[in-house]
């Protein structure tokens, strides 16, 4: 298991589909160097709406790049995007794009310990209107809630520096309460969506 890419963003206007234009941080980009991690997420790291992302308990949010085949797909299928184009990591708003953890290995309370930081896991991802925008079509937030393939939020248990290519170590929590279970309890099951 290993960060393939650390990606942060700053607040900057997203433009939707009908012409508004929202504060938004989920247009993330790859930082090359290490990136400090304090209480609250990344340095260079912001979010627009702390009702539902950031703060201490969704400081940092991960996504395993094995589901990128799939947004890349859609997109072409959508026709926001060219066949065989591909998506640069933090496109879904991730912090972290992990490789080798996947939402059902999952647990509220689970560790992820790297060489100088731990996070704790605290919550699925629930996507919005922005996530729709993001990636160019009105069904994109449907397609996460059916597949369940949402990510996850991490709250900062020991701050220190974060860098892509950091090999990272899972300490099993009380493992009650599964990524993909929850997400499923609270967007009605996998034929339901909260978009």
């Amino acid at each position: 298991m290993k960060v393939l890419s650390l990606n942060t963003a700053l607040v900057q206007d997203l433009l939707l589909d009908d012409g508004r234009r929202v504060p938004s941080g989920i247009a993330k980009r790859a930082r090359s160097a290490a990136v400090e991690l304090g209480a609250l997420g990344l340095e260079g790291d912001a979010q627009a709406d702390l009702s539902v992302h950031g703060g201490l308990s969704k400081a940092v949010y991960a996504y395993p790049s094995e589901h990128y085949a799939f947004w890349q797909t859609v997109r072409a299928q959508a026709g926001v995007a060219p066949w065989g184009e591909t998506l640069a990591p933090g496109s879904l708003g991730e912090n972290l794009t992990l490789v080798g953890l996947q939402e059902q290995q999952v647990w509220i309370g689970d560790v992820l310990r790297f060489p100088e930081a731990e996070l704790v896991v605290s919550e699925p991802r629930y996507p919005c209107f922005k996530f729709n925008a993001v990636m160019g079509f009105k069904q994109a937030a449907k397609l996460m809630t059916q597949s369940a393939w949402c990510g996850f939020y991490l709250a900062v248990q020991t701050p220190g520096r974060l860098a892509a290519g950091q090999g990272f170590e899972l300490i099993p929590g009380p493992r009650e309460v599964g990524i993909s279970e929850l997400f499923r309890a609270k967007t009605g099951g996998s034929n339901k969506s909260r978009a």
